[in-house]
């Protein structure tokens, strides 16, 4: 048995290749860069969003923020024509945080959100999947294929 088969038949590894999937396929995430800001202890930290899901959001920031930090972060809409949305405040926990190149790629989970700011996430993330229907290839059907 290779080194690779032996990794993935040790039971420590199985569970934990387990539980990744498992929070993976929970909410589809939507590669999104834009400028975020993080709010803890009246101090501000910009960054840029690398994906943003109903979960939770990665992000790039020079400093590290330590996993467990609770704190708030605003992320905007950037519309095709420039015009940006009203920054959309939510609550969140600092999963991970880890460092890459000359600065910090962070996980954040939201916390409890109210009702309201619920709708308005959703709606961020409708956005998003018409964004991304309307750049998606247009599948050719079977005809077309072979014209």
């Amino acid at each position: 048995m290779g080194l690779p088969a032996k990794l993935a038949s040790a039971p420590s590894a199985r569970r934990r290749f387990d539980l990744v999937s498992r929070s993976e396929r929970e909410h589809k995430r939507y590669a999104h860069d834009v400028a975020v800001t993080f709010r803890v202890a009246g101090k501000t930290i910009e960054g840029r969003t690398r994906n943003v899901s109903r979960g939770g959001l990665c992000a790039s920031v020079v400093d590290a923020i330590a996993s467990g930090t609770d704190l708030d972060v605003d992320i905007v809409l950037v519309f095709d024509d420039g015009m940006q949305s009203e920054a959309l405040r939510l609550p969140c926990r600092v999963a991970w945080c880890t460092t890459v190149d000359d600065g910090h790629q962070v996980g954040v989970a939201f916390r409890a959100l109210d009702k309201q700011r619920v709708e308005y996430l959703t709606m961020f993330l409708n956005f998003l999947e018409d964004q991304r229907a309307e750049k998606a290839p247009r599948e050719q059907s079977i005809d077309d294929r072979f014209r």
